[in-house]
């Protein structure tokens, strides 16, 4: 060890230091200032960035919340509007249900009435054939009768007496 420290030089030392002094001085006039003002300015750069990444996260959870919100306006509309459709599909299976049944049952009374005349029209039409048929029964059987002088003298005496009884 002795031989690293035994050449010791009052000169060189104090050159040495002499230059490491100016070299200090340099580094503090030139390149301190920007080196200090680069890391100061990156330094500053970091933390925008930060802030605005704080910022934009902040910004993106406010869209979320948004959206989210919208969508369950979205879907409570789309709900109603369902709900509004079902209501309005119910309503018209209603009328229309309504409307067969009310025309059905016109259908009905205009047949029944319809048959109700036909009936009538079939039971007038019936008497007038049973009091024709009867009419020509009754003129047949009267020719029959008639027909020979004895039955036609009884059967003025027997209407008359039967006039007289009553």
């Amino acid at each position: 060890m002795e031989e690293l420290f035994g050449q010791f030089s009052l000169g060189l030392f104090i050159m040495q230091t002499v230059l490491f002094v100016g070299l200090i001085f340099l580094l503090k006039k030139f390149a301190w200032k920007p080196i200090l003002d680069a890391v100061n300015e990156r330094e500053d750069g970091i933390k925008n960035a930060l802030l605005s990444a704080e910022n934009a996260r902040k910004e993106m959870a406010n869209l979320q919340a948004d959206n989210q919100r919208i969508l369950n306006e979205a879907r409570a509309e789309r709900d109603g509007m369902l709900k509004e459709a079902r209501e309005m599909k119910e309503k018209m299976i209603a009328d229309a249900k309504n409307e067969a049944t009310a025309a059905g049952e016109k259908m009905i009374a205009q047949a029944k009435a319809a048959i109700e005349g036909e009936k009538n029209a079939a039971m007038a039409d019936l008497k007038a054939q049973v009091s024709s048929l009867s009419l020509e029964i009754a003129e047949k059987l009267l020719k029959e009768e008639l027909s020979n002088k004895e039955a036609q003298v009884k059967l003025v005496e027997k209407m008359l007496g039967d006039a007289k009884m009553n």
